[in-house]
C-alpha cells in the first residue's frame, strides 16, 4: 500500500493514495477526482477568443482546423484521434479516440502547441 497516512486528532489513521494538498486539508476531498490524480480539481480546456469551454472533440476539431491543424488518420493506431499542422512539421497532437478520457495531459499538449488559443482553467473557474 503506497501513499501517506494521516492521523486525526482522535488518533485514527487514513491512508490517501497519490496526496494532493486538497487530500491534506479535508478528510473527503470536495472534487471527487480522476483515476490517475484522487483528489485533483477538475480541469477543462477553454478556447481563449471566444472564451468557449471545449466540451466535445467535435467543438476541438472545428477550433483547430480554424487554427491550421488537420486531421492525421492513422490506421495503425485505431483508438487515437491526431492532428498535424501541415506536412512539413513534426507537430502532432494526440488524444484518446473517447471524449471521456480527454484528461489535462492532453490539454496542456494543445495549449503547447497553441500558447495564445488555448488555456486550461479549473473546472469551477469558469462558471
Amino acid at each position: 500500500m503506497s501513499g501517506v497516512w494521516i492521523f486525526d486528532k482522535k488518533g485514527v489513521a487514513r491512508l490517501i493514495p497519490n496526496p494532493t494538498r486538497e487530500s491534506f486539508e479535508h478528510k473527503h476531498p470536495i472534487y471527487p477526482g480522476t483515476s490517475t490524480a484522487p483528489g485533483a480539481r477538475p480541469r477543462v480546456l477553454v478556447y481563449l477568443p471566444t472564451n468557449q469551454v471545449i466540451n466535445s472533440y467535435s467543438e476541438l476539431e472545428h477550433r483547430l482546423t480554424e487554427l491550421g491543424w488537420t486531421r492525421y488518420h492513422n490506421f495503425t493506431q485505431p483508438h487515437l484521434l491526431q492532428f498535424h499542422k501541415s506536412e512539413n512539421s513534426a507537430h502532432l497532437i494526440s488524444l484518446p479516440r473517447n471524449f471521456a478520457h480527454f484528461r489535462a495531459l492532453h490539454m496542456y499538449d494543445i495549449v503547447v502547441k497553441n500558447r495564445s488559443f488555448f488555456q486550461v482553467r479549473e473546472a469551477a473557474a469558469t462558471q
